[in-house]
């Protein structure tokens, strides 16, 4: 739950926990970059800038944190395997998720390591992890370091008192790497022009309140030309909206109701004008539903 990461030093134990282990294996910590992002729930910005403090006084010298907190799960890893210059690459990245789970103050919350090839820490890794928590015995954390402003892209600096050295925490835009990425495999003009412009055929997306919104805007709206009635829930909230962002007929409700489905995936048959196609995405991005005109098709 939210109150056990935000009460004493269970957060702090954790990522302590695991910047040990990754050095330990090999991570350069110093040369290289730890990302963070998340899904936007609910004390994600506090434990954004608690991670940055702990990295900080743990060697690292460059942290690249998602614009607003924003990260979902695929396009961080994106982040981690794509960004450039090669001389700044990420060694790894703290997600905080708890998929789709509930957010808010008595809801939940959840952090996970992504290494540097962008996937889940492996079994070595995690069980280093576990190790170090049952001996923990030191937090490493650089108090004076200044608070980030996560809502602004931009760069901080800090010097080192004897001038010896210098971290450097950069603010960066997690969406436009990841929808560049996606045009490499897909190809969005044969989309927009063989699908998206039939007279036939409408969409409708919902991000359930999570970490998806922007893109859907950035890729549907600014790319594809859609119109913005082909979002739903498209904000990130901190308690998704009060919701659950499940994608499955239980918990779309907003979107089931739009393409005229039942919960028990039955049509609505006095439904008319219902869209073509609908999907919905959970909290971090990383699972999916998927529904016709009034027929279910299939969750993640």
């Amino acid at each position: 739950k939210t109150n056990v990461f935000a009460e004493g030093l269970y957060l702090h134990n954790f990522v302590q926990a695991t910047l040990s282990a990754v050095k330990a294996a090999g991570s350069d910590l110093e040369n290289e970059t730890l990302v963070i992002g998340g899904d936007g729930r609910y004390y994600n910005d506090k434990a954004i800038q608690i991670i940055v403090k702990i990295a900080i006084a743990n060697g690292v010298k460059r942290v690249w944190v998602a614009k607003d907190g924003i990260c979902s799960t695929p396009a961080m890893s994106a982040v981690v395997r794509e960004r450039g210059p090669q001389w700044q690459k990420a060694f790894g990245a703290f997600i905080l998720s708890a998929s789709h789970n509930p957010g808010g103050p008595d809801e939940d919350f959840g952090i996970k390591y992504n290494c540097e090839n962008g996937g889940p820490a492996p079994e070595k890794i995690t069980n280093a992890i576990y190790a170090n928590t049952t001996t923990i015995t030191t937090v490493k954390m650089c108090q004076d370091f200044p608070e980030i402003d996560i809502t602004k892209l931009g760069e901080t600096r800090v010097q080192a008192k004897d001038d010896s050295q210098v971290a450097i925490v950069q603010v960066i835009d997690c969406v436009t790497p990841h929808l560049d990425l996606l045009a490499t495999v897909f190809d969005f003009d044969f989309i927009k022009s063989a699908l998206l412009s039939r007279p036939d055929f409408s969409m409708v997306f919902d991000a359930m309140h999570g970490v998806t919104g922007p893109y859907a805007r950035a890729l549907f709206v600014d790319i594809f030309g859609l119109p913005e009635s082909t979002l739903m829930n498209a904000i990130p909230l901190p308690d998704f909206g009060g919701h659950h962002a499940d994608p499955n007929l239980t918990y779309a409700v907003d979107l089931t109701a739009k393409c005229g489905i039942t919960k028990t995936g039955r049509a609505i048959e006095s439904l008319t004008n219902t869209p073509s196609f609908g999907a919905a995405s959970d909290g971090d991005g990383d699972r999916n539903m998927i529904l016709g005109s009034k027929f279910f098709v299939t969750p993640s």
